[in-house]
């Protein structure tokens, strides 16, 4: 599948800032089941870009730019051709060992509801089968709802009824850290007709010598052609495809806007 991507990031502030240094995470990589066919990333103002990798192996750039700054916007535009790894995670690259990923954050902390939860979910199998039963018992237990500015931590949204796409990835990796299972948050684009677009996210867990398996427990699925890989963290915060801070006073405000669809023809 060819996928088109048209992501722009909109800051305003309500009084002019003096520097911004901003970090992006917001270019794919190739792997063996996605080719980027081009990619670019444009700032509406005057602006370094310092493009690097971090020790997740993620493609990140640096953003400086110097004030006085009203606003600023970053625009992305890219094309990815994918194909269906069936929940596979091949060709990525891969500086640290699986079970790095059983660390947890101040956002993954499971609590002992959570826990419980998936020790009842993710029983008999193999891992593979218990990573799957894992995301479709969070996909049945919560009413789907839209991403919102604020992201709760895996065990508050867990007290809930109802949880955004990155909120249920979050929790996914927080419970399947808490049964020993490695798992990270994965941040990219999904395609899907007949649904407002946003950032999304989604869940790469650890399977022993089945290797990363991919799973989405907004759906209860794994991964397939519709989706394009961006950036892996060990929980929301740390795979955001923007980060950063400036020097100025005043109030900041910030308007997403997302295309992703598919291109004609394969």
């Amino acid at each position: 599948m060819r996928i088109i991507v048209e992501h722009r990031t909109r800051y305003r502030f309500s009084e002019p800032q003096t520097r911004l240094v901003q970090l992006l995470r917001m270019t794919p990589d190739d792997t063996d089941d996605q080719t980027v066919v081009a990619w670019s990333i444009d700032v509406d103002c005057d602006a370094r870009l310092r493009e690097s990798r971090d020790g997740l192996g993620n493609r990140q750039a640096m953003l400086y730019a110097e004030g006085p700054l009203e606003g600023i916007e970053i625009s992305v535009r890219g094309e990815v051709l994918t194909g269906d790894p069936h929940g596979r995670v091949h060709g990525t690259a891969e500086p640290l060992p699986p079970d790095f990923y059983l660390r947890e954050t101040d956002r993954t902390i499971a609590g002992e509801a959570l826990t419980a939860f998936m020790r009842e979910a993710a029983v008999g199998g193999d891992a593979e089968a218990r990573i799957d039963a894992a995301a479709r018992a969070l996909r049945d237990r919560f009413t789907l709802a839209a991403n919102g500015e604020e992201l709760r931590d895996a065990a508050s949204a867990f007290d809930g009824t109802a949880a955004s796409g990155r909120e249920l990835a979050q929790m996914l990796v927080a419970g399947l850290r808490a049964i020993d299972i490695p798992a990270r948050y994965v941040s990219g684009y999904q395609q899907h007709e007949g649904r407002d677009c946003a950032p999304h996210g989604w869940v790469e867990a650890h399977a022993g010598d089945a290797g990363w398996i991919a799973v989405d427990p907004s759906e209860g699925a794994r991964v397939d052609e519709r989706y394009v890989r961006v950036a892996i963290g060990l929980d929301t915060v740390g795979a955001a495809p923007v980060a950063g801070s400036r020097l100025g006073h005043g109030e900041e405000m910030l308007d997403v806007a997302l295309i992703v669809e598919q291109a004609g023809g394969e």
